[in-house]
């Protein structure tokens, strides 16, 4: 029997239910090309909007340089005010730090989507939620995504199930994303299908589909079709063309092509 697929469209909504603001959350730390626009409450002089280095630095009036690559926003703030306070520059100084764009913390986001692109982290974000940033998985999309990175100094590569996320209530695994990875969608795999068959075609193959399910894919028989004699051609590991006898039973792989004879009789 073939399993249930989440309905594609579905799938999609409900990723776009799942996005969130992109605003820049404040646990996310500053790296290089951030642009940060810095306030002081009371003093309008000290006002600024810079860049983050590459060294992860600003440089800010009357304290010179100041690291602020890997800090958290309330943490720059807490930096800078120490500075200016601990320099008698000022009695109580109140720091202010608003992002303003956001170079450091970026996500790919690429293949099967309805937006392809480069996205921001904002605090934490997983699978779904990037998804659901790049417009949801588009109609050709499958249900396999494949995240690549790295992960405690290596390259990692991790394929993701996203109906076994939804149908799942243990979410482990929507991996939580980090700076620099790559999310593809995978597209959906397909069957071929002709001969005498009404609508002979490429269509999206189903989890567990049968010959007799791709038939009713197909539209059925044709007036001169026959169920007896279907053949299958596959390629096995080698690449090699095989010719199968297959059944109504007969379960399909990727990019089988199933071909329907013509009755004799």
């Amino acid at each position: 029997m073939m399993k249930p697929r989440f309905p594609q469209a579905i799938l999609a909504v409900w990723l776009l239910l799942l996005c969130c603001t992109s605003a820049f959350a404040t646990d996310t730390p500053l790296g290089a090309g951030d642009t940060v626009k810095i306030s002081v409450f009371g003093n309008p002089d000290l006002s600024l909007e810079t860049q983050v280095s590459d060294a992860g630095d600003i440089t800010f009036p009357m304290i010179g340089n100041v690291g602020v690559g890997g800090l958290s926003v309330p943490d720059a703030e807490k930096k800078i005010s120490a500075l200016l306070t601990q320099g008698g520059f000022l009695h109580k100084a109140q720091v202010n730090i608003l992002v303003t764009k956001v170079q450091s913390q970026m996500v790919s986001v690429l293949g099967q989507v309805l937006h392809p692109g480069r996205y921001v982290i904002s605090g934490q974000r997983k699978v779904t939620d990037m998804l659901a940033m790049a417009g949801g998985v588009g109609p050709d999309g499958g249900d396999t995504v494949t995240v690549i990175g790295m992960r405690n100094g290596q390259s990692s590569k991790q394929v993701i199930n996203l109906a076994q996320i939804v149908h799942s209530p243990d979410m482990t695994s929507d991996l939580e994303l980090r700076n620099g990875d790559t999310v593809y969608v995978d597209r959906a795999p397909k069957f071929y299908i002709y001969g005498e068959v009404q609508h002979p075609g490429g269509y999206r193959l189903e989890a567990e589909m049968t010959v007799l399910q791709a038939l009713s894919v197909g539209g059925g028989l044709t007036p001169r079709g026959t169920e007896r004699g279907l053949r299958i051609k596959r390629r096995d590991a080698s690449g090699n063309l095989q010719m199968i006898d297959a059944k109504n039973n007969t379960v399909l792989q990727a990019d089988d092509i199933v071909y329907v004879k013509e009755s004799l009789f």
